[in-house]
């Protein structure tokens, strides 16, 4: 019903800078929130990032606050994450989330990620 496409990710060194997209499609008109997560190895999946789709108002992960800016382009239907002073701390897989109402229920949907390791 939504589908979610990420792309952006790779190899950066410490310090530098990358830019993620998230592409969506199918029902999105009932979108109510559209979230970056990711997991590293060994760790649980954790919030990075979220952006409330009518208002535009935006949260993030204490960790990444000051760093990382989600954005979106109404028009494209993509958010992005531009993540600016990389730390090897940041290295997981990156996953686009969105809660979309689906009829009488809030669904969930997720993209497959997008893999970000940052070098020493």
């Amino acid at each position: 019903q939504v589908q979610l496409v990420e792309s952006g990710g790779g190899l950066v060194q410490a310090g530098g800078s990358l830019r993620l997209s998230c592409a969506a499609s199918g029902r999105t008109y009932n979108t109510i929130t559209m979230s970056w997560y990711r997991q590293a190895p060994g760790k649980e999946r954790e919030f990075v990032a979220a952006l409330i789709w009518s208002g535009g108002g935006t949260r993030y992960a204490d960790s990444v606050k000051g760093r990382f800016t989600i954005s979106r382009d109404n028009a494209k239907n993509t958010m992005y994450l531009q993540m600016n002073s990389l730390k090897p701390e940041d290295t997981a897989i990156y996953y686009c989330n969105a809660v979309v109402v689906v009829e009488i229920r809030t669904v969930n949907f997720w993209g497959q990620g997008t893999q970000v390791t940052v070098s020493s």
